[in-house]
């Protein structure tokens, strides 16, 4: 009896100790001040396991920002580092804040829009191992005033066939 429970209590303690497999990353980081640097850099890292790579995910942008933030976008270079290699790939995103009449697309509380900016969807993470993500803001301003946050969401879409 007390051999079944010992084993038991070993089964459950093994599975408890399996690291939990990623289904949603979301970190947001303040920018300084609210007024965004070139030169502020956030990055994001995403740890895949190697089951993880069987799926599909759909990435995003958070953008956090006051009423009073001047332009209807955001133009951001976005460095994406992939396990094993030294090089980071870099692409520029526009990020549409309001539509063409000046009404922010975000979720708004009083003075503060929060949007949740899809920028690919289906992506294919296929390397197992550690992913680093960076944003630059890449506008005309520097620094860009009323910016609060910026961050990124990774979320599991669909199992690869």
């Amino acid at each position: 009896m007390k051999f079944r429970i010992t084993c038991a209590l070993l089964s459950m303690l093994a599975v408890a100790c399996k690291p939990p497999r990623m289904e949603t990353f979301e970190k947001n980081r303040d920018i300084p001040r609210q007024e965004w640097l070139t030169a502020y850099q956030p990055s994001f890292e995403v740890e895949l396991a190697p089951e993880d790579t069987a799926f599909y995910y759909n990435i995003y942008v958070n953008v956090r920002h006051t009423d009073a933030y001047p332009y209807n976008n955001l133009w951001l270079l976005i460095r994406t580092l992939t396990p094993g290699d030294s090089t980071a790939g870099v692409r520029r995103v526009e990020l549409p804040l309001a539509d063409t009449y000046g009404k922010w697309l975000g979720n708004g509380l009083d003075d503060i829009f929060e949007h949740r900016i899809p920028i690919q969807q289906n992506a294919l993470l296929s390397k197992p191992g550690l992913y680093r993500f960076s944003f630059e803001q890449n506008m005309r301003q520097d620094p860009l005033p009323y910016v609060m946050s910026v961050g990124l969401r990774v979320e599991k879409a669909a199992p690869r066939k």
